[in-house]
């Protein structure tokens, strides 16, 4: 996937409704994960190998950006070959940084490696407060100084020590960046209240392979020694659950014996039970689901929680599975509360859905209709191509770069099991 200017270059997806879904998806490496592996992977001090890398944008920027500190990136298919060995201390761009989220990753990593990084401040899917005061308390608690400048961060430590460090919150973000600092600090750093994300683990698991010594990850209290060098390592990144919850809500949609491969059954375990509190039959094979469409649903009441709970990130996707339940449901994010753009364009396809402090209350069933509306974020975005597939008549998705963000080949994938979908590129 290239890299496309978003300014000059305006797409939408075109989704015609009503068709049945049959047939084999297969998901790819996880978003969450692969944009900490990539960033993590300067740390060593030669080549690195990520392998199931997902082809999304989101890849494309951080691959960018580590061009710009002077790091080389080869990509075989889904492979990623990283040589660090004549990484720079570079400032990383604002053009760069802005565009995600994920460009905060390189503070841990180049705090770790050269104990100074200049890095503008992070960009992404607007969700209100990131909690990026927890990585940059984190990070003071480990020795550094945080300075900001014209919206940049300037974060510099004579020298890196051990502390210990306990989050107000199980920030995803703040644990990894945490985790990624204290690789080379002197001493030991123990993470409190750390998130639990399967995601976590996998950067972990390479950090360890390239020597650095954590452990713990996965559960609420990480520790890491800190080492003096990291070397060359190989990393598969984990199959991608939010991507695997989303085809599988399709597939509740709109399904005619759906099968959603390279599935980490564990991983979706909340996500699958919730289904199941709705009466929705699916089968479960070793790394499958198998799933057709769901003729009765069951309202239900959900809220977003920290792992192992129901993930924020397919909160808005599974609000269109309960526009065809018979009754009310309700939605909390307690998250990010700011996850609520998708429901505007629900609504004026035909929902009802009311929004009362953070939580959608979900009248249903009602049929849909296609419609202009927009992508406000990446699950925003996964949410209204999920209605348009029920919907009637054509839905036009504006701002589909947010949808390109986290769903590799989305247009070749829903095609091949049937979808009537197309991005137009207008200049």
């Amino acid at each position: 996937m290239k890299l496309k200017d978003c300014d000059n270059d305006m797409q939408k997806m075109i989704i015609q409704g009503g068709n049945k879904l049959s047939g084999t998806i297969t998901i790819n490496g996880a978003k969450n994960s692969a944009v900490a592996l990539l960033p993590a992977a300067i740390l060593s001090g030669g080549k690195t190998v990520i392998t199931n890398v997902p082809d999304i944008t989101d890849v494309e920027v951080l691959s960018e950006i580590i061009k710009q500190l002077n790091g080389t990136i080869t990509k075989e298919k889904n492979r990623v070959i990283i040589d660090s060995s004549q990484i720079m201390n570079n400032p990383i761009s604002k053009d760069l940084s802005s565009k995600l989220r994920a460009s905060y990753y390189f503070m841990g990593a180049l705090l770790a490696k050269f104990n100074y990084v200049e890095i503008y401040y992070p960009g992404g899917c607007n969700f209100g407060a990131r909690q990026i005061d927890y990585h940059l308390k984190g990070f003071e608690a480990l020795g550094a100084k945080v300075n900001m400048e014209q919206e940049k961060f300037i974060i510099t430590a004579k020298e890196l020590k051990g502390a210990q460090i306990k989050l107000p919150f199980p920030s995803v973000g703040a644990t990894i960046n945490l985790m990624l600092a204290a690789t080379k600090a002197h001493g030991k750093t123990v993470i409190y209240n750390a998130a639990k994300e399967p995601e976590i683990k996998n950067v972990a698991d390479f950090l360890n392979k390239m020597g650095a010594n954590i452990t713990g990850a996965g559960s609420d209290t990480i520790e890491i020694l800190g080492v003096t060098e990291l070397h060359e390592a190989i990393i598969e990144v984990i199959p991608d659950r939010i991507e695997a919850g989303t085809y599988i809500i399709a597939g509740a949609l709109m399904g005619k014996n759906l099968t959603i491969k390279n599935v980490n059954i564990k991983h979706l375990k909340a996500f699958l039970n919730t289904l199941e509190q709705m009466e929705i039959p699916f089968s479960v094979g070793k790394n499958e689901i198998t799933i057709s469409e769901a003729k009765e649903i069951k309202p239900i009441d959900i809220e977003t929680k920290v792992y192992p709970g129901f993930p924020t990130d397919l909160a808005q996707p599974i609000c269109v599975l309960l526009l065809k339940a018979q009754g009310i449901s309700h939605v909390k994010e307690n998250i990010y509360h700011k996850r609520l753009g998708h429901v505007k364009y629900l609504n004026k396809m035909g929902a009802n859905i009311i929004i009362d402090d953070f939580t959608e209350k979900i009248i249903g069933p009602v049929e849909l209709h296609g419609t202009e509306v927009e992508a406000s974020d990446l699950r925003a975005g996964a949410t209204l191509f999920l209605a348009a597939l029920i919907s009637k008549e054509k839905t036009i998705i504006s701002n589909v770069e947010y949808i390109l963000r986290g769903y590799e080949k989305i247009v070749r994938k829903l095609s091949s099991v049937g979808a009537n979908i197309r991005i137009e590129t207008i200049k």
